[in-house]
């Protein structure tokens, strides 16, 4: 190995850290600071540094990880297999179940990133999303009296509701899953 592949590994690793340790206090709730960060991943603050500037570019890179991992579920869902409605019900499943292990970063982007930025983050899963409800609406099984348009941005709110009952403990994730369920069947079903 030579120095430069030791020295790319290296940086490599200690990104991984980085953003591991970012996700660990954002799970625990702890606070999130430069410097917690960089005790929390075990490197310096020069390294931290040297990764990301500040904070939000912090919390913007772990949301950003957060996203990619749900697109990675989503996309292994196989929404253009199937009947609209059974693929509906895969990414519902699939996004819930990830969205159970990542909903700790919703405070993080709401506190330092901004709205138009969390939806341009969003925007690969809203897209996959429109692709589905429009093939639902073609096969007439999804609503033709509302646009994707309106259903897409409906739905991710509806999923973000049930997390935050959910997180909030005023509902088990498994009850929240099933009245997440019934209200997205309502919604395209019309």
């Amino acid at each position: 190995m030579t120095e430069l592949d030791h020295r790319r590994a290296t940086a490599e690793r200690n990104a991984t850290a980085i953003l591991d340790a970012t996700e660990r206090l954002l799970a625990r709730h702890a606070p999130v600071s430069m410097a917690a960060v960089a005790s929390e991943a075990g490197v310096s603050r020069p390294t931290l540094y040297a990764h990301h500037k500040a904070l939000p570019d912090l919390i913007e890179a772990a949301v950003e990880r957060a996203v990619a991992q749900t697109l990675a579920a989503v996309d292994g869902a196989g929404l253009d297999d199937g009947p609209a409605g059974e693929a509906l019900d895969r990414m519902i499943a699939a996004s819930w179940a990830k969205l159970g292990t990542l909903g700790h970063f919703a405070d993080a982007a709401a506190q330092h990133l901004t709205d138009r930025w969390v939806q341009r983050t969003h925007a690969p899963l809203m897209e996959r999303l429109t692709g589905l409800v429009e093939r639902g609406q073609r096969e007439r099984v999804f609503r033709t009296d509302l646009p994707a348009d309106w259903l897409v941005p409906a739905y991710f709110a509806l999923v973000h509701a049930a997390d935050e009952l959910a997180r909030d403990r005023r509902l088990s994730r498994a009850d929240a899953l099933a009245m997440l369920t019934t209200s997205v069947h309502d919604l395209f079903g019309g």
